[in-house]
């Protein structure tokens, strides 16, 4: 069983050695003594939990840049236009580059809703991080797809048996709008029995929630908790546009929301996102970078930084969103989402965890840590990630990353020229 010594490292202010064995945080102190098959030097390091990135699309980096300056309807149209044009090469390598970025800005865990899952269970094995990849519902009413979509997921879910434990598999509703009654009660059933998360879109801009709202006469959020699908198990991602009873039902059911700041910005998709009100309500408020597509990145300390300024300039509170919570966003309450022991730097929690640069102007002086991470630094201070107890990035540098940039680089090249046909 391999093993990591991690010495004189600050850890919330004070120096420590940290023990990993397995996948394992064992012990954390003082002047630890003992064999270790890797032995890493904390000095002007800080150690954070990594990051939890609760919505992504990751095969979608080779649509950065892509469908710039769109509206969501808009924007969907053209990329599922494009992704018409996939194939298991650049599924693959867009999720290998995703996985180097992410590494690259601390993370450590995603949880994902794209397509041809098994492709990327194999990306993420290659990479050494941990997932949630969910198979995905979008079947536009069409009763062929529905039978056929059923198929797959259930054959996808046997498959998964056969994936390493640091990969879990889940069920996704894309959307309400864009998925069939049928199948979203088969989804939710299918979830419930085999005790997987459910993950979906939720209240994303006012036109949908309008549009919604005049077809059905109640909300998304509603009708959603009236089908039974609020719950623990579900992660909702977007709901910003959301009324009283909407936070009160995903409050009381725990429901998980994930917060895209930055895809929401960038889409003009809105911006007032309820965290406060939600957080008090008890959901449980993650944060997420949303694909790279929208967001053009997978930073969640960025993500971060604009969700806590957001909320304060809109509520013209500079109070809001401490940087506690703001952390634990990021962090730990993923973690609890994904049913995972994970999420903090303590004993006996995955060792899923990052090292932080300090020796640099953004961290002088050194008053406060966390606000020097969020607010004055950049991802680039993040030197070291560890991911169940195995390295996967140390001084800034990714084993492999080479290969990935080229062939990526390759890939992202022949989909531009098929999109352009």
């Amino acid at each position: 069983m391999r093993s990591i010594l991690i010495k004189n490292v600050l850890r919330d202010g004070e120096l420590c050695d940290i023990y990993i064995k397995g996948e394992t945080i064992r012990r954390i102190g003082r002047d630890i003594f003992t064999d270790a098959d890797t032995v890493l030097d904390g000095r002007r390091m800080a150690v954070l939990p990594a990051f939890v990135n609760m919505h992504t699309h990751s095969g979608m980096t080779l649509f950065r840049g892509i469908c710039e300056d769109m509206p969501l309807k808009s924007w969907l149209d053209a990329v599922w236009k494009a992704e018409t044009f996939l194939d298991e090469d650049l599924i693959y390598w867009g999720t290998r580059l995703a996985c180097l970025e992410m590494i690259k800005t601390g993370t450590s865990t995603f949880e994902d809703m794209y397509w041809n899952i098994d492709v990327a269970a194999k990306a993420v094995s290659d990479s050494g991080m941990r997932a949630m990849l969910t198979y995905c519902f979008l079947d536009g009413g069409d009763e062929r797809k529905q039978r056929t979509q059923r198929d797959e997921c259930m054959r996808m879910y046997e498959l998964s048996r056969t994936w390493p434990g640091r990969i879990m598999f889940g069920v996704s509703v894309h959307a309400h709008y864009t998925v069939s009654d049928a199948n979203i009660l088969w989804a939710a059933d299918f979830a419930r029995k085999h005790s997987l998360v459910l993950n979906t879109h939720l209240s994303e801009t006012r036109q949908e929630n309008e549009a919604h709202r005049e077809r059905y006469g109640v909300s998304p959020t509603a009708r959603l908790a009236s089908m039974g699908l609020l719950g623990p198990n579900l992660t909702a991602a977007h709901a910003l546009w959301l009324d009283d009873g909407d936070i009160r039902l995903l409050g009381q059911s725990g429901t998980t929301v994930v917060h895209n700041v930055n895809s929401n910005l960038k889409l003009a998709s809105g911006y007032r996102f309820m965290y406060n009100e939600l957080r008090d309500a008890g959901a449980n408020v993650t944060v997420g970078t949303d694909g790279c597509g929208s967001s053009n990145n997978l930073d969640i300390r960025e993500t971060l930084k604009t969700a806590a300024l957001l909320q304060k300039a809109w509520r013209e509170d500079p109070s809001a969103m401490p940087l506690d919570e703001l952390l634990a966003a990021g962090t730990v309450n993923g973690a609890r989402a994904l049913g995972l022991a994970g999420g903090v730097v303590e004993e006996g929690a995955l060792a899923d965890i990052m090292l932080v640069n300090t020796d640099s102007p953004f961290f002088i002086p050194e008053h406060d840590f966390k606000a020097n991470f969020i607010y004055s630094a950049n991802s680039s201070c993040i030197d070291t990630v560890i991911c169940n107890g195995k390295v996967l990035m140390s001084g800034g540098r990714v084993d492999g990353e080479e290969e990935v940039l080229t062939m990526a680089r390759k890939h992202a090249a022949r989909f531009v020229e098929k999109i352009k046909q």
